[in-house]
């Protein structure tokens, strides 16, 4: 797809975000809610499509070292497991959790107004006519690319931020950090991996590396001193933000079951994928490739809201630790206890 035909979608489709708290929940299936960017607007831009997979960043290979494994091995999901990931939303109890949350829609406010994003209109053209919101307001394979390519380039930030706050921190006060520092880590890191398999189906052009250039330095400063501030908020923000990621990819399994993503049906999925999520024989398509990045996106919402339920200082991560009783149900990495709007510090620690 020419450059000049790939409208702009970097934003999240998150439904009815702009009136209450509640506005998360899942009411998302009925509409398309992304349109095109206003005429005059400078579009981002991919590199040509191709057929296949194309080795942008082939691995590198030496004389003597044959391949580099993930440094932090994925856990194992099964597909029931990801099935079962569902659309949640924490309500707000305290301040900080308002706070939060306002952040997440002023963030989205001010998105949709750089895109020209309308999701009331979308809404609204659909009650009337469907097949008219369907064409002027569906994503496309190559939109949904370009906003998951945007978003992931962020994503990864952060758990990078905090993880080296705490590293610091820790160094400075001649302590221990019990454990926090390497989960936030291994969450940026694997956002870095989502970052990469999209990027192995479509390169972005220069206008959009110059965007995730700005957002990201914009986005790190400002996440440093909001850590520095009240790491409790920044860690309910992201939780927030992550409800958001599991709204996107559940809409883009949704379409592919709808049969709205032609493209995506026989698309071969990267060798990186398939070694990073150990995706076994005959589960190795799009669909199954948006479940496994999607049970990520619900176990960050997970991790972070339960990190901002915890005594920042003091409280050890319940997600590296060993429990008394292993019979009871106990947050850990994979799957098997899913707690999407966060584990109470009163029943873990």
């Amino acid at each position: 797809m020419a450059s000049s035909r790939v409208p702009v979608q970097l934003l999240k489709s998150i439904n009815g975000l702009n009136s209450s708290a509640n506005a998360f929940r899942p009411t998302f299936i009925a509409a398309y809610h992304i349109q095109s960017a206003p005429t005059g607007r400078r579009n981002f831009s991919f590199t040509p499509s191709h057929s296949a997979v194309t080795e942008f960043f082939p691995q590198k290979e030496t004389k003597s070292i044959r391949r580099t494994p993930p440094a932090w091995p994925h856990p194992v999901y099964t597909y029931e497991q990801m099935e079962s990931v569902v659309v949640s939303h924490r309500d707000t109890k305290n301040a900080s959790d308002k706070v939060a949350l306002l952040a997440v829609k002023v963030l989205r406010w001010s998105l949709d107004l750089v895109t020209g994003y309308k999701h009331e209109k979308a809404a609204a053209l659909n009650e009337k006519d469907p097949e008219a919101a369907r064409k002027k307001y569906a994503m496309n394979e190559e939109k949904y690319l370009m906003r998951n390519v945007f978003l992931e380039s962020v994503a990864g930030v952060p758990g990078m931020v905090a993880g080296m706050l705490r590293h610091l921190h820790s160094m400075r006060r001649m302590q221990r950090d019990n454990g926090w520092i390497e989960s936030l880590l291994e969450e940026s890191y694997n956002e870095r991996m989502h970052l990469l398999t999209f990027l192995k189906m479509k390169q972005p052009g220069w206008f959009m590396r110059l965007v995730v250039l700005g957002a990201q330095g914009i986005w790190c400063n400002a996440l440093f001193f909001a850590y520095l501030i009240s790491p409790r908020t920044v860690h309910r923000f992201v939780g927030y933000l992550e409800e958001e990621a599991v709204i996107t990819y559940t809409r883009q399994i949704a379409d592919i079951d709808a049969g709205r993503l032609p493209k995506w049906e026989k698309l071969a999925i990267p060798q990186i994928a398939i070694d990073y999520w150990k995706m076994p024989e005959g589960q190795r398509s799009m669909r199954d490739l948006l479940l496994y990045i999607r049970a990520d996106e619900s176990k960050h919402r997970e991790v972070n809201h339960t990190f901002g339920n915890l005594d920042q200082k003091d409280d050890p991560n319940p997600y590296v630790s060993e429990y008394r009783d292993l019979n009871k149900p106990h947050p850990t990495k994979d799957l098997v206890h899913q707690k999407p709007t966060g584990w109470e510090r009163e029943d873990i620690i």
